[in-house]
């Protein structure tokens, strides 16, 4: 498990699982409004410039804005992804971020950091990028197996129950790696799988249960509530997920998943989100914990 051995080279960063207690709240009403799941064009499905989105989360009362756009990899093959910037892309992107940090710092908290996969042959490198250039937090975005090299993405071709099964043994040794500050969209699976039936809930159970133990919050993602209403599709948050996450004690997190910075001025879902978490009594929090150097 090269993380782990990875891990040892970065001798002065506090990890996430080395915070003893996050901050939680059942006082729903006073909570800030933050968003550590935001998107750039680079991604190449994502629009609005990287001030839009600074200043649509200002119009729209946010508090905290966290960039984490899907990171690049350093593949071992000349694989071109289509949904995340090139790796000679990341150093604009975080000196943008941090210009613009900056340049708000007065009106709003900027931080910086990716959305990643579990990739195992590639966290090495994941760890040692963390550490050069200093990242705020990276969040768990579970959207490939292995690699995007060899495997379609789960939020479009988990039809079988194989697909559901590597979905599962990808999250679950991710949510080991102690390097994530949340699982984000931890239902994604059933956008595409379409019907939580039996082997969703006992999925959906393991994965509960193991961010309970690992103290990983679980992201509540409000980004595709209107157009699953609007459409009637089965897509996440899935109630029946949701529930389980309440019985099995999980901690969440509301976030925006934000590829467009409009998304950001109207907190409509956003504030449904914390509604539906307040409903099923799961404890809910609006910081997370970020590196240390």
């Amino acid at each position: 498990m090269p993380v782990f051995i990875c891990a040892a080279k970065i001798k002065k960063l506090i990890l996430p699982q080395d915070f003893a207690v996050l901050l939680w709240r059942t006082d729903y009403e006073i909570m800030l409004k933050t968003n550590y799941h935001t998107h750039t064009a680079r991604c190449h499905h994502a629009v609005g410039s990287d001030e839009d989105y600074v200043q649509s989360a200002i119009a729209g009362g946010f508090r905290v804005l966290g960039f984490s756009d899907h990171t690049p990899w350093k593949y071992d093959s000349p694989f071109v992804p289509e949904v995340r910037m090139m790796l000679d892309e990341l150093p604009g992107y975080l000196a943008s971020v941090r210009a613009l940090r900056e340049k708000y710092r007065d009106r709003i908290e900027i931080r910086v950091g990716l959305e990643c996969e579990y990739f195992p042959e590639y966290m090495p490198w994941l760890w040692e990028t963390i550490r050069r250039e200093r990242l705020d937090y990276v969040i768990f975005g579970n959207h490939f197996y292995e690699s995007d090299e060899r495997y379609p993405y789960f939020g479009m071709h988990t039809r079988t129950l194989e697909m559901l099964e590597m979905y599962e043994e990808s999250v679950l040794k991710g949510m080991e790696a102690g390097m994530f500050a949340y699982l984000a969209h931890p239902d994604l699976f059933i956008n595409s799988y379409k019907t939580f039936d039996e082997h969703c809930a006992r999925i959906s159970r393991r994965i509960c249960r193991k961010a309970y133990r690992t103290g990983l919050p679980l992201e509540y993602n409000v980004s595709l509530l209107g157009y699953r209403e609007e459409r009637g599709e089965v897509m996440f948050p899935h109630p029946d997920f949701w529930k389980i996450a309440a019985d099995e004690g999980c901690t969440a997190i509301v976030g925006m998943d934000a590829h467009d910075n409009r998304m950001l001025e109207n907190t409509v879902f956003y504030e449904r989100g914390v509604r539906a978490l307040r409903e099923l009594n799961i404890k809910t929090i609006d910081t997370i914990p970020y590196f240390s150097y």
